[in-house]
C-alpha cells in the first residue's frame, strides 16, 4: 500500500514563523547595538563640547576675577610705594582696595621687623565683617593690626612673599577665625628709593608684603552658578590637589582630591585626579557613592596681559557630570525604543502567524486528504484550487496522482477478478483431473485383477503341457490347449476394452485443448 511521509504542518508554519521573527530580532539587535554605540558616542561628544564651553567660561570667569584683583592691587600698590614713610596711610590703602573691588575679602600690608624704627612689627589688616558670599553684599570693614593666631612673620603668605620676590597666588589657606578659606594674592613691597634706582642694585630690597584675600566661598558661589546640567558642578584644584572650588564647603577647607580618593574604593577616581594634576585635557569616568560620573577637565591657563605675572598656577578646572545627566534622557528614550521594538516584534509575530496559517490552510486540508489516501481511501476527494503558486501546483499534482491511483486500482481489480475466475476453472479442472486419475487407477486395478486369473490359468496350463507333454493323453492336451485359447481370448478382450478407454480419454483431452 502507498505510504507518504507524515507532515506536521502546524509545526512547519511555526518553525517558518519563528525563523522569520528570529531574523528580525537579530536585525533589530544589530541596529539597536549600532544605534546605542554611536548615539552614546554622540552624546558623550556633545557633553564634551558642553563641558569645554563650560570649562572655558569657568576659566575666563575665574581668571577675570583674579585679573581684577591683580589689577586693583597693582593700582593701589603704585600709590602705596609713594608713601612708605607714612604708616598711618596703610589702612587707608587697604580700605580703598576693598571698596574698589567687591571680590576682595581682606587686605593685609605687613613690613619687615623694625622697618619703622619705633615698631618691631607693623601690619595693617582690613577685612569685611563676617566674610562675604556675594559680590554685591555690603559688609562693614574691620581694621586690625593682627591676623591669625600667630605672628604674621610666621604665616605662609608673608614668608613666601618675602622669599619669592614676585607677585604670586597661594594655594588655599586654612581659615582664620571666621574668615573662611581664601586664596591670597601676594605682592612683595620693594623699598621706594631703591625701587626707583634699581639700575644701581642687583636685587631690590623687599621690605614687606601686600596680601589680598579672595574668599573661596565667593569664588565657588560665582562659578557654581554656571551649571551645564541640573546635577553637574564645577571644581577647581590647586597645585597640591586642594579644592579651590567645590559645591561641598567641607571639602574646601579640610580635603584634597587625593584625600577623597584614598577614602574611595574606586581606583578610577584616583586616575582622574592624577590626570588633572598632571595638567592633561580630556575626560574620565569614575564611581562615587555607587553612581557613575564623568569629569571633563583642562589646565587653568591665565590670559596673557601686559605687565601681568606669567606664573603658572598649576591649577586644573573640571566639570563633573553624573552619568544620568548625560545619558538619562537617552536611556529613557532607548528603553522606550526597546519596548516599542519588542511590542512591534510581538505584533509582527502574531501577524506572521496569522498570515502563515491563512496561506497554509489549503496545505493542511491537502495533507489530511493525502493521509487518508495513504491509508487506502483512494476515493478521497481532493478539492480543486485556483491558486497558481507552489501549494496550488502541489494540490493539482496530487489530484492527478489520485486519478492515476484510481485507474491503476480499477485495472488491478479487473485483473484480480479475471485471475479469480481462472483460478476457479483451474481448480475445477484439477478436480476433474484428479477424479479421472482416480478412475483410471481403479479401472487399471480392475482390469489387472480381471487379467490375473486368465493369465494364471494360461501359465498353469502351459506349464502342465510343457512338463507332462509325453504323459498326457490327446484329450487332456486338447483340453489344455482349449483352456489356453479361451483364457487368451479373455485377456485380448480385456486389452481391447482398455485400449478403447485410453483412446476415448485422449480424444477428450484433445477436445479440451
Amino acid at each position: 500500500m502507498l505510504k507518504l511521509p507524515k507532515i506536521t504542518l502546524p509545526y512547519t508554519s511555526l518553525r517558518i514563523n519563528l525563523t522569520v521573527v528570529c531574523e528580525m530580532v537579530l536585525l533589530h539587535l544589530v541596529l539597536l547595538a549600532v544605534m546605542y554605540h554611536f548615539s552614546r558616542q554622540a552624546l558623550r561628544e556633545e557633553a564634551m563640547q558642553n563641558a569645554e564651553q563650560t570649562l572655558e567660561g569657568t576659566v575666563q570667569h575665574i581668571d577675570n576675577i583674579l585679573l581684577s584683583v591683580e589689577q586693583t592691587t597693582g593700582n593701589i600698590y603704585c600709590e602705596l610705594i609713594k608713601h612708605l614713610d607714612q604708616p598711618e596711610r596703610m589702612s587707608v590703602y587697604c580700605r580703598e582696595l576693598l571698596e574698589s573691588n567687591p571680590y576682595i575679602g581682606g587686605c593685609a600690608i605687613a613690613f619687615t621687623p623694625y622697618y619703622y624704627k619705633d615698631r618691631e612689627l607693623f601690619m595693617t589688616y582690613v577685612h569685611r565683617k563676617g566674610g562675604m558670599m556675594k559680590a554685591d553684599e555690603k559688609k562693614e570693614l574691620i581694621t586690625s593690626d593682627t591676623f591669625g593666631s600667630k605672628p604674621y612673620t610666621e604665616q605662609v603668605w608673608y614668608t613666601q612673599g618675602m622669599e619669592s620676590g614676585y607677585a604670586f597666588w597661594t594655594d588655599p589657606l586654612p581659615p582664620e577665625e571666621d574668615e573662611g578659606t581664601t586664596l591670597t594674592f601676594c605682592l612683595p613691597i620693594y623699598d621706594n628709593f631703591k625701587l626707583h634706582h634699581r639700575e644701581r642694585q642687583e636685587k631690590p630690597e623687599i621690605i614687606g608684603v601686600m596680601a589680598v584675600d579672595l574668599p573661596i566661598s565667593l569664588l565657588s558661589h560665582i562659578v557654581m552658578e554656571a551649571k551645564p546640567s541640573p546635577n553637574s558642578y564645577s571644581i577647581l584644584l590647586g597645585r597640591n590637589g586642594s579644592y579651590i572650588v567645590h559645591p561641598i564647603a567641607e571639602k574646601l577647607a579640610n580635603q584634597t582630591v587625593f584625600t577623597q580618593t584614598q577614602n574611595d574604593e574606586s581606583p578610577s577616581m584616583h586616575d582622574a585626579a592624577e590626570a588633572m594634576m598632571a595638567g592633561e585635557t580630556g575626560y574620565k569616568s569614575f564611581q562615587q557613592d555607587g553612581q557613575d560620573w564623568y569629569v571633563f577637565y583642562k589646565p587653568f591657563l591665565r590670559a596673557k596681559v601686559e605687565g601681568r605675572s606669567t606664573e603658572n598656577l598649576s591649577w586644573s578646572v573640571g566639570v563633573v557630570y553624573p552619568e544620568e545627566d548625560i545619558f538619562g534622557a537617552y536611556n529613557i528614550l532607548f528603553y522606550l525604543v526597546l519596548a516599542i521594538s519588542i511590542a512591534g516584534l510581538l505584533l509582527f509575530y502574531i501577524l506572521c502567524r496569522w498570515v502563515f496559517r491563512q496561506q497554509m490552510s489549503p496545505l493542511r486540508l491537502l495533507t489530511r486528504a493525502v493521509q487518508r489516501i495513504a491509508d487506502g481511501h483512494y476515493d478521497e476527494t481532493i478539492p480543486n484550487t485556483q491558486r497558481e503558486d507552489e501549494i496550488g501546483q502541489l494540490q493539482t499534482n496530487f489530484q492527478k496522482m489520485q486519478q492515476s491511483l484510481l485507474t491503476q486500482g480499477n485495472t488491478l481489480t479487473q485483473l484480480t477478478t479475471s485471475l479469480q475466475q481462472h483460478n476457479e476453472v483451474l481448480q475445477k479442472a484439477d478436480g476433474q483431473a484428479q477424479e479421472a486419475k482416480r478412475m483410471k487407477t481403479s479401472f487399471m486395478h480392475y482390469m489387472t485383477d480381471q487379467m490375473t486369473l486368465p493369465a494364471d490359468t494360461i501359465d498353469e496350463s502351459v506349464a502342465k503341457l510343457c512338463n507332462n507333454y509325453q504323459s498326457l493323453s490327446k484329450e487332456e492336451i486338447d483340453h489344455l490347449v482349449e483352456t489356453i485359447e479361451k483364457q487368451s481370448d479373455t485377456i485380448v478382450d480385456l486389452l481391447g476394452k482398455m485400449l478403447n478407454v485410453a483412446n476415448n480419454e485422449a480424444g477428450k483431452e484433445d477436445a479440451h485443448e
